[in-house]
């Protein structure tokens, strides 16, 4: 028996608010009712966010640092910082090598309670103050402008705006969205 040979299956907003209005057994042809399911999805991609960890979300991302300076503003999109650390570049006479120092992850409680936030040296632990536009701030401050953090940060999941676009979470999670979709019509 032949299969497909193929593995592009993949389903756009409209497809996947039609699964989930499906699911209700409702059907739908009114402007209103397809704003609000992409309200919903949009919503479902919120309540994913504040669930856990999506892998296909995390990024790596680079900064320079700068001498004396303890807070870097990182992208919009970007929920928390799972692990950071600093890349410095060692350059001896005659090569050069990358040296990175793991940092530590601390709360907010924790970063409170340092009781010198002046000092400096070679960063070693970083907190995520998760604001709007979060702030990842980095302790001791930078003792040079050589160095990078590198950081693994968590991005949000692109909206679910325009009803040709295609979803932004992978093959695997196409059954949770359409029943988590049809979980909000219903309500």
């Amino acid at each position: 028996m032949a299969t497909s040979g193929t593995t592009s299956f993949d389903l756009d907003i409209d497809d996947i608010i039609q699964e989930g209005y499906q699911r209700c057994g409702v059907r739908t042809n009114s402007g209103y009712d397809l704003k609000s399911a992409r309200t919903s999805l949009n919503l479902l991609f919120a309540e994913w966010g504040n669930r856990g960890i999506h892998l296909w979300k995390v990024e790596l991302n680079e900064k320079a640092l700068v001498s004396g300076q303890a807070t870097y503003t990182v992208a919009s999109d970007v929920s928390d910082v799972l692990e950071a650390f600093i890349s410095s570049t060692l350059t001896a006479s005659d090569s050069s090598s990358t040296q990175d120092v793991s940092l530590t992850k601390i709360d907010r409680s924790a970063y409170a309670a340092i009781p010198n936030k002046l000092s400096t040296g070679t960063p070693s632990q970083y907190y995520v103050d998760r604001q709007i536009t979060p702030n990842l701030k980095i302790w001791p401050k930078p003792e040079n402008s050589t160095d990078i953090i590198v950081y693994d940060a968590l991005t949000r999941i692109d909206d679910a705006d325009s009803a040709i676009n295609t979803m932004n979470v992978p093959f695997r999670f196409y059954p949770c969205l359409a029943a988590g979709l049809a979980y909000y019509l219903s309500i």
